[in-house]
């Protein structure tokens, strides 16, 4: 069980386009943050955190400032998440130091790596699998962020009557959220909102007023818009030019110490 088939690393890195994996990835940040992309749903991590993704789930990542980390594939796995999660960070270093000696035995033909393999992968298999939120954790989180979802580029979307027409307290609704996705609710609409923005500046280049953007994309006042764009990207929205960013295969990467 918890079988590992492949391990490998990133160094420093912006993005990862978009592809999965017949078995189960997972994706342990050493440093950095970002955020990973699928259909309809974001995941954002940050250092020591943990993403769990199904087989066959397609998905992207990508990161402002970029990052590092240690990811394996596992199958005949115990792990039983149907959809895809972020397990909050390890901070007692045990979960790192597992990630560090099963990429050290994968890298490596020796006498030992057939044995300790197996038992590093079903030690990564219980230790995230133990770490993982309650199912009903989980599902509150998930309502939230597919609100988001589908109503960020609506101007009139009230977030916070939302969470108080859940079955819930807000407050401890919106300290889960903040637990589980490392943003409140309201950053995380934020952060939609201004990225939605960013794509949208960069296919029109100049061709839509940013008025027109700000509108399109959820914000009802575009001076307001244009504050929140420059302390996001440190310029305004006219004069924002995205960057050019490396793209790198997730199964493509050699193995590097």
């Amino acid at each position: 069980m918890n079988q590992i088939v492949y391990v490998g690393k990133h160094s420093l890195t912006m993005q990862v386009s978009r592809h999965s994996h017949s078995s189960w990835e997972l994706i342990y940040c050493t440093s950095g943050n970002g955020e990973l992309l699928f259909d309809g749903l974001t995941l954002p991590y940050g250092k020591d955190s943990v993403a769990v993704i199904p087989p066959f789930v397609p998905h992207s990542n990508r990161s402002r400032e970029g990052f590092t980390n240690i990811h394996l594939n596992l199958t005949e796995t115990t792990l039983t998440e149907t959809a895809p999660l972020v397990v909050p960070a390890d901070q007692t270093g045990f979960l790192l130091d597992a990630f560090q000696a099963a990429f050290y035995y994968y890298s490596r033909i020796s006498p030992d790596r057939a044995v300790l393999l197996p038992l590093y992968g079903q030690l990564i298999g219980a230790f995230v699998s133990a770490r993982q939120p309650e199912a009903s954790h989980n599902s509150i989180v998930r309502e939230i962020e597919n609100s988001i979802l589908q109503n960020y580029p609506d101007a009139s979307y009230d977030l916070n009557a939302f969470l108080h027409a859940l079955p819930f307290n807000c407050e401890y609704v919106k300290k889960l959220f903040k637990k589980e996705t490392g943003l409140t609710p309201l950053q995380y609409l934020t952060e939609k909102r201004l990225d939605s923005a960013a794509q949208a500046l960069a296919i029109n280049s100049g061709k839509v007023s940013v008025a027109e953007t700000a509108r399109l994309c959820g914000f009802s006042e575009p001076l307001y818009f244009s504050r929140l764009f420059k302390k996001r990207y440190g310029v305004s929205p006219r004069q924002y030019e995205p960057e050019e960013s490396s793209s790198v295969s997730a199964d493509s990467v050699k193995i590097t110490l």
